[in-house]
């Protein structure tokens, strides 16, 4: 039987763990992980190889390799490297890497960032955290495991490739427009320890020293503002159109109709108002990064 040198060792502890799962209500990713198990059971099968002799040979237990077959449980990229190597197929299993790496990802995160990626304009203001588009991977990572009842470990990991990946809408090019507005209590809030907070806010100054964003602080001694219910998010695109969500309106659901976005941006503009203006916000993130 063909068998992989170390691959039992690279995916060891993997085989008993439940992977990750479909969300059944995910149409396409329900279709796309259907088709890349269908194509991995046929490509098995045209080798003469038994699932049990192939999971041995990819360091998977023979009933996650039914699972994955049979479109139960998403593989992970290693695996379908692994596959194409003992299956002898060529590159062609190990293709299908860029579609399972979309299908991983949260539906309502993937909706997100295809949004992200086609609006030519995006402002956000957070009350609580620091923005996801704006999180290092332990900030991210942190802000995730203290979500109860608690993630499984690998689904921390699936949330925060996730919110990694939205980040590369900063390297779009041409560049869009991005502003954020950050409260002062979750800046000075030491997120993963000192060190990971640290690096957050040397993250937040090296972002908000690009030439397409601009990035504000709001003062916790402010006077009120229309932001305290709730974080707020606008994204315009390039035909005129947009979108809008906030916590404290239209019960937080999504808004594109012209008056609701009249409204979020009323609120927006009145928060951006208030807050530090850009280059007295990226001084008020050095004064916290020297207080330590």
């Amino acid at each position: 039987m063909a068998r992989v040198d170390g691959a039992a060792a690279r995916l060891k502890g993997e085989a008993d763990e439940p992977g990750w799962e479909v969300d059944p209500d995910d149409e396409w990713g329900v279709a796309v992980v259907a088709t890349v198990g269908r194509q991995l059971k046929l490509r098995r099968e045209a080798v003469g190889m038994r699932a049990a002799d192939f999971g041995e040979a990819v360091g998977y237990g023979e009933d996650m390799v039914y699972k994955i077959e049979g479109g139960k449980r998403i593989p992970r990229p290693e695996y379908l490297d692994t596959a194409d190597e003992v299956l002898r197929a060529g590159g062609l299993l190990s293709a299908m890497k860029e579609d399972v790496a979309k299908v991983r990802y949260p539906k309502k995160v993937r909706e997100l960032a295809q949004l992200e990626a086609r609006a030519v304009e995006i402002g956000v203001y957070e009350g609580n955290i620091v923005p996801g588009l704006l999180q290092t991977a332990a900030h991210a990572r942190s802000l995730i495991r203290a979500a109860q009842p608690p993630y499984t470990p690998d689904d921390v990991e699936r949330m925060v490739a996730a919110r990694l990946a939205r980040r590369s809408v900063f390297d779009r090019d041409p560049a869009p427009c991005l502003h954020f507005v950050l409260e002062e209590a979750p800046l000075r809030r030491r997120v993963g320890g000192t060190m990971s907070w640290r690096q957050q806010l040397e993250h937040l100054l090296d972002v908000g020293r690009l030439h397409h964003v601009r990035l504000q602080v709001m003062p916790t001694d402010c006077e009120p503002h229309p932001g305290l219910d709730g974080r707020i998010e606008l994204l315009k695109f390039p035909d005129g159109t947009a979108a809008g969500r906030s916590d404290g309106a239209f019960n937080g659901r999504p808004v594109t109709d012209p008056k609701s976005l009249r409204i979020l941006e009323l609120r927006y503009g009145t928060i951006r108002a208030q807050a530090l203006p850009p280059r007295e916000s990226l001084i008020f993130i050095e004064q916290l990064l020297g207080e330590t």
